[in-house]
């Protein structure tokens, strides 16, 4: 019965995401969170922004009714809620006003700091081989900062076309689930917390993959990054070279575009944290693809990744 219940929360929850869309699209227009068509985006109209709004909303109602059902615990719930309002807030403020990247690190410190010390969720030992179990100690503190930094901001940086981030993250977080679920004995809260994180972007995915009628945001792009890293820490606690290599594979797209893009402007002289046009899915349209395909390509090599990592 319970596994029951747990479905209908799920399936309920991607239709929430799917009803709330629209509304937060007025919302977007309303309030002036919207891109306008510059040198840099893809966009050639003015297009609404701060869709993450909307899977922030029914993600949390959806986790609500199974907290009240009694599938997580208290403590990981609230701390995690914190987390998530400090990284909605900030997001929703970047998508209006535009925030300066060290204000945007700002706020994902926050959040990340909400759950290293309310939450306890953190790395905390690392296994070498031949040297065997290191305590991380004080350590401890920027390994996961630094962590929970460099994921959300990969999450971030691939939000360069519509669908793209959404679809990447839907097919990586699932992955995630099921080897937590079946492959790594984690905590089944732990996979449901993924799962209907996955639910409320599937219902938000028809709003906002090509034509696009919505776009993530930063709002949503910090949110889902910032959880994909702190659900990722659940498995990392106790690190070991094949642990913390799967969530590296799973977000393979992500963390492969990040790393390339600071080389890149390091070798060009240039701030790492200046936007540019020579990202993965930027690199494929010049090399002929149309929008729509670039990000089917891309959702193919994030697949890949994730097939490697359950192998």
């Amino acid at each position: 019965m319970i596994r029951f219940e747990i479905l209908v929360s799920l399936v309920a929850t991607m239709i929430l995401s799917a009803i709330l869309t629209p509304f937060v699209r007025k919302l977007a227009f309303k309030i002036g969170a919207v891109d306008k068509p510059n040198v840099r985006r893809v966009n050639k109209i003015p297009m609404p922004t701060m869709g993450g709004l909307a899977i922030f909303i029914s993600y949390t109602v959806g986790t609500t009714v199974l907290y009240l059902m009694h599938q997580f615990p208290s403590r990981i719930f609230f701390a995690l809620l914190g987390g998530e309002l400090i990284i909605i807030a900030t997001g929703v403020i970047d998508d209006i006003y535009e925030l300066k990247p060290r204000q945007k690190m700002l706020g994902i410190t926050l959040a990340a700091l909400e759950v290293y010390f309310i939450g306890g969720i953190r790395m905390t030992t690392f296994t070498f081989p031949l040297l065997g179990l290191i305590h991380f100690q004080w350590l401890s503190l920027p390994v996961t900062l630094l962590w929970i930094l460099a994921i959300t901001n990969a999450v971030n940086l691939i939000d360069g076309l519509d669908g793209l981030a959404t679809g990447v993250s839907i097919i990586s977080l699932s992955t995630m689930g099921i080897i937590g679920l079946f492959f790594l004995n984690a905590n089944m809260f732990v996979s449901l917390l993924i799962f209907t994180l996955v639910a409320a972007m599937i219902g938000f995915l028809p709003y906002n993959f090509f034509p696009a009628r919505i776009y993530l945001g930063d709002t949503g792009s910090l949110f889902i990054g910032f959880m994909t890293a702190v659900f990722s820490l659940f498995g990392l606690k106790n690190v070991t070279l094949i642990s913390v290599g799967i969530p590296v594979m799973i977000l393979g797209v992500p963390i492969t575009d990040t790393v390339y893009a600071m080389i890149r402007r390091i070798l060009n002289k240039k701030p790492i944290s200046q936007a540019d046009k020579h990202h993965l899915h930027h690199r494929l349209m010049q090399l002929g693809l149309t929008h729509r395909q670039t990000v089917m390509v891309i959702y193919g090599i994030a697949l890949i990744f994730s097939f490697i990592s359950l192998l």
